[in-house]
């Protein structure tokens, strides 16, 4: 198989299990049954996709929108930032210092 028709698979393959999770995730909060999901397999998705960005954003140099804004609110923002900087223990402080990176001051 080339290069570019693996690619092609990849993306072919990420684009439909991607369709796939937000339609089970809308499932999920639309009939409160977000219990039924195990905080792992959460953990897991969140793992991959923080990774694949990151990744995608060093490779590319540009940094996507890291989802749909009009579709996130902001309490579910800051709820998860907040909880992921808790988890790896960097402050606001840290955090400022990374803000401005790449940006002309």
């Amino acid at each position: 198989m080339s290069a570019s028709a693996s690619a092609s698979t990849l993306a072919s393959e990420f684009h439909g299990a991607t369709q796939a999770m937000a339609e089970l995730a809308a499932g999920a909060l639309a009939s409160g049954g977000t219990e039924a999901i195990a905080s792992a397999d959460v953990e897991r998705a969140m793992t991959a996709i923080v990774k694949l960005y990151a990744a995608k954003a060093e490779a590319e140099g540009t940094l996507p929108l890291p989802f749909a804004t009009d579709r996130v609110t902001p309490t579910e923002v800051v709820l998860v930032v907040s909880e992921m900087l808790r988890a790896l223990d960097i402050s606001l402080f840290d955090l400022a210092m990374w803000y401005r990176r790449g940006q002309p001051l």
